[in-house]
């Protein structure tokens, strides 16, 4: 089964170590209701209904919390993990810091990004500016 990692909000759940998800009932169990304004329990339900394995990073704010991100992306590289990962999503990210930081693990495993419209238009224009 391919996986995906997922950075994203979440009820509750802990922070700084990875979430193995592999089933809807496990993830309302692990992290409950998606508080407001966040999306990356819409992002999980969506590769579970599509049979992907989530590994799943709690993060305190989409796109706002550095460490978060930063200690998962350690975590991750560091335990030399050789997984069959498709995808990182991370919903509400459009800093080119936090993007540059996930680029070798997805050179390392051939894998894509996954993001929308306003966070694809907020990196474009961070971009400009910088």
């Amino acid at each position: 089964m391919s996986k995906i990692i997922l950075f994203g909000e979440a009820e509750k759940g802990d922070f700084f170590c990875c979430h193995h998800c592999r089933s809807m009932d496990q993830l309302l169990e692990s992290f409950g209701q998606p508080p407001p304004m966040s999306r990356g329990i819409y992002y999980a339900i969506q590769a579970l209904m599509y049979e992907f394995e989530l590994l799943f990073f709690r993060v305190k704010e989409e796109g706002y919390s550095y460490q978060d991100y930063f200690r998962g992306l350690k975590l991750l590289t560091t335990q030399g993990i050789s997984l069959a990962v498709s995808a990182i999503c991370a919903p509400g990210v459009g800093d080119a810091a936090i993007l540059d930081a996930m680029r070798p693990l997805c050179v390392k495993c051939h894998c894509i990004i996954i993001s929308n419209e306003a966070d694809l238009y907020d990196f474009l224009m961070s971009s400009k500016v910088g």
